[in-house]
């Protein structure tokens, strides 16, 4: 394993909602994407965290309040519920998946 800079990587980034898998712990996936815009509604059979690490975002979420994350927060979606991550402006986010979890969902 190689030492990997959030910040290098981050650069590196081509568009948003491409995200990039930064490494794999025990049985899961530190993915990296930018947000910015509204990503299709979606769920997953597994949970999602995610970890703002740069600007804001919002999770919308199916029939619950939306959630707004700021550097430094994090929020789990459960398994099976509907969900977008939406940005007005640029963000950044973490996320721990498992490999088998798909970008537009199950």
């Amino acid at each position: 394993m190689e030492k990997v800079s959030i910040t290098q990587e981050i650069a590196a980034l081509t568009g948003p909602f491409q995200p990039r898998d930064l490494a794999t712990p025990n049985d899961t996936i530190l993915r990296l994407a930018r947000l910015h815009g509204e990503f299709p509604w979606h769920h997953h059979d597994e949970d999602e965290l995610f970890l703002c690490w740069d600007g804001t975002f919002r999770l919308d979420l199916a029939d619950r309040d939306p959630v707004t994350l700021h550097p430094g927060d994090i929020f789990v979606v459960p398994a099976g519920l509907e969900h977008r991550p939406f940005a007005e402006t640029p963000a950044h986010a973490l996320m721990i998946e498992r490999p088998e979890t798909k970008q537009y969902g199950n």
